[in-house]
């Protein structure tokens, strides 16, 4: 198997309900987080960490997505016409960073679940490992997250799920993991719980939308039979292998896990990373500042 990830898989057909009804027409994977769409940080973070094919999972209304990475040489033709060289260097800087990136998609007809999702892009994958990387999970952090996973990949070539640290009152609301511990921040996992009460759950370690597959993931999505909700989720395949004896990693990233999942989570992260920001930060502040107990 070889050691280096070259493709990542990125869900995208996910309906968007918690941030309606803004997302009928514009898909949270284009929400503005400081002054790019949320998805731009997951496709920079993949480039950096060595992917050079994106396979986007998505859905037949999410067309306007695919076209964010389009070239477009008639706005460019526009701002050149303009003397707008400013914006013209910054848009030149954002199509020269999508080239050594190949992009292709594959169709999720329902959304029936994560597991289903990443099941839809097993051929163009192939038989080789891959990541997978979901829109509304972004670590800030000096090493890229998906570039730290890899280095634990390189070494265990088996599945590597990324694990973050959360409150005990947080708990309930992801899946959370029951470990062995055998080095610094990496763990052998034994067991997947998803939303479990405080009573149930077996550490304060929650599994986040950034994941290293090996093709045998593939081979048991296929035979995962759908949950309650009647969805294929990649928690139960990892469950199932755990159950076979397979070994599973789990990587507590070293970072900040800053989610988009729902509104006030995408508020919080876009501020945070605003405030970060070394052009608008400043300006920002000063802004808070005078505005008294704002």
């Amino acid at each position: 198997m070889q050691n280096q990830i070259k493709k990542a898989i990125i869900p995208i057909a996910g309906l968007g309900v918690r941030f309606l009804p803004l997302s009928k027409s514009i898909p949270k994977e284009l929400w503005p987080v400081i002054d790019i769409p949320m998805l731009q940080y997951v496709i920079e973070e993949a480039k950096v960490s060595g992917i050079e094919e994106i396979i986007f999972v998505t859905s037949l209304d999410k067309k306007i997505v695919l076209d964010y990475f389009k070239e477009t040489p008639h706005i460019e033709k526009i701002l050149k016409e303009r003397k707008k060289d400013g914006i013209l260097k910054t848009f030149r800087e954002f199509q020269d960073s999508l080239k050594d990136i190949s992009f292709s998609s594959v169709l999720q007809k329902k959304p029936l679940g994560d597991g289903h999702a990443v099941l839809q892009a097993a051929k163009l994958v192939g038989n080789e490992p891959c990541a997978v990387l979901f829109a509304d999970d972004i670590v800030d952090s000096e090493t890229p997250c998906l570039v730290q996973m890899s280095k634990v990949f390189k070494t265990c070539q088996k599945p590597v799920l990324s694990l973050y640290q959360l409150p005990q009152e947080k708990l309930y609301l992801y899946g959370i993991v029951k470990v062995e511990k055998i080095a610094n921040r990496l763990f052998k996992i034994k067991k997947i719980i998803e939303k479990p009460s405080p009573e149930e759950a077996p550490s304060n370690l929650a599994i986040v939308g950034k994941y290293i597959l090996t093709p045998e993931v593939f081979d048991y999505l296929k035979k995962t039979t759908p949950d309650k909700t009647g969805e294929i989720r990649l928690a139960g395949a990892f469950d199932r292998m755990v159950k076979d004896g397979k070994m599973i990693y789990g990587y507590e990233f070293e970072g900040r896990w800053l989610e988009c999942g729902n509104k006030l989570d995408w508020l919080k992260t876009h501020l945070y990373l605003s405030l970060k920001h070394p052009q608008f930060g400043p300006e920002l502040r000063k802004f808070l500042k005078s505005q008294g107990n704002l």
